[in-house]
């Protein structure tokens, strides 16, 4: 188990949620689909590190810091024995080259160098550590994770550990010597600590209450073909059936990430699910697990 889990971030919650609910234009839809797919490296990075020895290296995901007014973000950092290990995760398929220290595409479409980022990234980490007076040695690399990711006229010199050579890469790096202290711990506690969770590199479409889809959506599969029976939601596109506490508390949920000021009242999930006859039915359930602010006609749930 990793020291820091990886999280879905809130702008990939939101967008997801806008997907869904809204028509994206084409320019946020190819944005959120790079979300998804970056997220989903990620993951499958996490696969690999899993493997690692928990007595060896503690690992610590998406980190995101600050120093001298500059924020960064570490996608993985494995502390060890002797050096550390920041990791630049890469979910690109399909074929490119390298040329003049330059990704293209095929299309000759100038990409942005991961090997500048981890450059930058570490500049700014080492800078950051010295401020918090440690002194360690660090060694970066670029993980291009998809399998059908291929990197033409590719540099031998680089930093670069390519799909095929990821198993044979934590393999190796699973054998070091390396032993864990006191002192590695404290190193991935400060890191945790320091941790920004709002990011301001965040970017979020226009959007607003009343131009969003209302209804259930299914809670695996999203779709709108969902009916309430009184007790559970059902979706007739994949079969997933959820209890109504669990959809309305999710509901809850997604309303306060997509509007962080709105008052949770009564009539706003009424309105919002659609499909439950019953302003009784919601209130118990709003009363059995917020806490009630205010009096009668004003009265909302925090």
């Amino acid at each position: 188990m990793a020291f820091r889990e990886r999280r879905e971030s809130d702008e990939l919650k939101i967008f997801r949620l806008l997907n869904y609910r809204s028509i994206l234009p084409s320019k946020e839809k190819l944005f959120y689909a790079n979300l998804e797919k970056g997220f989903k490296g990620e993951v499958m990075f996490d696969q690999l590190t899993e493997g690692l020895d928990p007595n060896k290296f503690l690992i610590l995901n998406d980190l995101l810091l600050e120093t001298n007014s500059t924020t960064f973000q570490i996608d993985s950092f494995l502390i060890s024995q002797g050096t550390h290990f920041p990791c630049e995760v890469k979910n690109f398929e399909g074929d490119f080259y390298y040329k003049t220290d330059q990704f293209f595409a095929m299309n000759d479409t100038v990409i942005q160098n991961p090997l500048d980022q981890i450059k930058k990234s570490d500049t700014l980490l080492l800078q950051f550590l010295q401020k918090k007076k440690y002194s360690i040695s660090l060694k970066s690399n670029v993980f291009f994770v998809n399998p059908s990711f291929t990197l033409y006229q590719a540099p031998l010199d680089k930093p670069i550990i390519y799909p095929t050579q990821l198993n044979k890469y934590f393999e190796k790096l699973n054998k070091r010597n390396s032993i864990l202290t006191d002192d590695h711990y404290k190193l991935a506690e400060d890191l945790v600590k320091e941790h920004k969770t709002i990011s301001p590199y965040t970017r979020l479409p226009k959007y607003d209450y009343y131009q969003l889809k209302k209804g259930p959506s299914c809670l695996l599969c999203h779709s709108f073909v969902v009916s309430f029976d009184g007790t559970f939601f059902n979706c007739h596109s994949c079969g997933c059936l959820e209890y109504v506490d669990d959809a309305i508390l999710r509901v809850v949920g997604e309303l306060q990430l997509l509007f962080p000021d709105i008052k949770i009242t009564t009539n706003l999930i009424f309105e919002w699910l659609k499909v439950i006859e019953s302003r009784k039915q919601i209130r118990r359930i709003l009363k059995k697990h917020y806490q009630i602010m205010g009096v009668r006609h004003a009265t909302y749930y925090k």
